[in-house]
């Protein structure tokens, strides 16, 4: 295989009925049987490979991304995190919630686990599984320059993948890390339902994140 064809597997992830997890696999069958109009499968990442930011969740919302096929797309946590792109200029178009509404500027979006877990919980083991998917996805991006991790446990993701100490880069919402490969992490809450409608992350905040990464980028 090529280096480009290497590359382009590295960032279309794993295949749409990969079957490395077998308690992703019965929950997809399961779903399969009762959605059978959804995607139900690893969900592949959005954006393109000359991104400098990428956006790292946990995983595939149910009725989501594994309904639509594109990261936080239908899902709650979409309505904020799309939203702010588009008004802090790193996309184009009206988000819908469907496929093909708007195109992303210099980001990607990608999940930390690919296929949809079981209430919204991968297991240790699976995240471990789908860890190499992350590591080839961040080794094919050459511009990569920052990477905003979407929650603790996609922060802890990202820093083993990285094979980087925890306890050096803590998780807190605004933070700023800079990585030994001179990646910059950035932290924020989930964008899920539960921190937007309970305060703890409102709008505001999310958007200093995104501005505090375009003027790290920027300097």
């Amino acid at each position: 295989m090529s280096p480009q064809a290497d590359a382009q597997q590295a960032l279309a992830g794993p295949a749409k009925d990969c079957a490395l997890c077998p308690r992703l696999v019965k929950f997809r069958k399961t779903n399969q049987a009762e959605y059978p109009e959804f995607f139900n499968g690893a969900v592949p990442p959005f954006g393109a490979a000359d991104a400098s930011v990428l956006v790292v969740g946990l995983a595939p919302g149910l009725k989501g991304a594994n309904r639509t096929g594109r990261p936080f797309t239908g899902d709650y946590a979409g309505d904020l995190l799309y939203a702010t792109l588009l008004k802090m200029g790193l996309a184009r178009g009206t988000y819908r919630a469907e496929p093909g509404d708007i195109t992303l500027t210099g980001v990607r979006i990608t999940n930390a686990v690919r296929c949809v877990p079981p209430e919204n919980k991968p297991t240790p083991a699976e995240q471990n599984t789908c860890r190499k998917f992350l590591i080839d996805e961040m080794g094919a991006l050459p511009k990569l320059r920052a990477i905003l991790s979407l929650g603790l446990i996609s922060h802890n993701a990202v820093l083993t993948t990285l094979e980087l100490r925890k306890a050096s880069y803590p998780f807190a919402h605004g933070a700023l890390h800079q990585l030994p490969n001179g990646i910059l992490l950035a932290d924020s809450y989930h964008c899920s339902r539960y921190n937007v409608n309970t305060g703890r992350l409102t709008a505001a905040m999310f958007e200093k994140v995104i501005v505090d990464i375009k003027a790290a980028i920027k300097a």
